[in-house]
C-alpha cells in the first residue's frame, strides 16, 4: 500500500511572529489527528525554517531518537550533555534523548534555515543520552538508528534517474526537492508516501531531486 501526503495538507505550526514556521506531517502538539499518530517508528516529520537571529530556546526531551536533516542554510545545536555543533546540508545529526536531554536550536547565521526534524520511538525507554553528527553522508551509506530498527537513506538523483526503495515492511518517503514519479502518483517537494508492504519499486526522478528514505523493519 502507498498512502501519499502532499505538502499543502501539512500542519502549519511554530510562532511566525518569532520567525519560525513549522510544518507537521504527523500529529504534533496541538495539531492532534488519531488516525495519524505515527506511521512505523517515526512519530514526527517537521519542517522547519527559522529566520536569522531566531530558535527554540532550551527545552528537553526523553525516549525519542531525534534526527535532523539540513536543506539550506546552518543550524546550531547546544545541549545539556556539552555538545556544540554547527549543522550544514548533507550532515545528519542524531539526538538519542535517552531517559533524558534538553537542548537549544538556533539560526545563528545571517541566511533563513530549513530543516527536516524526524522523531523516532525507540523500541525500549531510556538509557544514556548520545549525541552524533556526521559530515556529508553519502548516497551509498545509510544511517542506521538502531534503537528505533530503521535505517535513513539519501537519495540524490538526476532528471531521468531511477532508484530502487528499500524492500522493507514500512517504508516512509520524504521529498527534500524535486519531483518524482512512484508508481502511479507524482511527487513534488514536501510531499511524502507511507509504504507498507511493497516490493519492487522505484522512484523516477523528472528533475535534480532529493529524497530521505527511512526503512524500518
Amino acid at each position: 500500500m502507498i498512502d501519499v501526503r502532499r505538502s499543502g495538507e501539512r500542519y502549519p505550526g511554530g510562532d511566525p511572529g518569532a520567525g519560525i514556521d513549522s510544518y507537521h506531517a504527523l500529529s504534533f502538539g496541538p495539531y492532534y489527528e488519531p488516525e495519524n499518530l505515527r506511521f512505523g517508528a517515526v512519530l514526527a516529520c517537521n519542517e522547519e525554517r527559522l529566520a536569522p537571529g531566531a530558535g527554540f530556546d532550551e527545552h528537553p526531551h526523553s525516549h525519542t531518537e531525534i534526527v535532523t536533516w539540513v536543506v539550506e542554510g546552518e543550524l546550531t545545536h547546544r545541549d545539556s550533555a556539552g555538545h556544540e555543533s554547527v549543522v550544514r546540508p548533507g550532515d545528519v545529526q542524531h539526538l538519542s534523548a535517552g531517559s533524558g536531554v534538553r537542548h537549544v536550536e538556533r539560526n545563528a547565521g545571517l541566511a533563513p534555515l530549513t530543516f527536516l526534524q524526524m522523531w523516532l520511538a525507540p523500541r525500549e525507554p531510556g538509557g544514556t543520552p548520545h549525541y552524533e553528527v556526521v559530515r556529508g553522508l553519502a548516497d551509498s551509506t545509510p544511517y542506521a538508528v538502531p534503537a528505533a530498527g530503521a535505517l535513513l537513506h539519501v537519495r540524490r538523483l538526476a532528471p531521468g534517474e531511477r532508484t530502487p526503495l528499500p524492500p522493507a515492511p514500512s517504508v516512509y518517503l520524504h521529498v527534500v526537492r524535486g519531483d518524482i514519479a512512484l508508481a502511479d502518483e507524482e511527487l513534488t517537494p514536501g510531499d511524502s508516501a507511507r509504504i507498507t508492504d511493497e516490493q519492487h519499486l522505484e522512484a523516477l526522478a523528472y528533475s535534480r531531486t532529493e529524497l530521505l528514505l527511512w526503512e524500518m523493519r
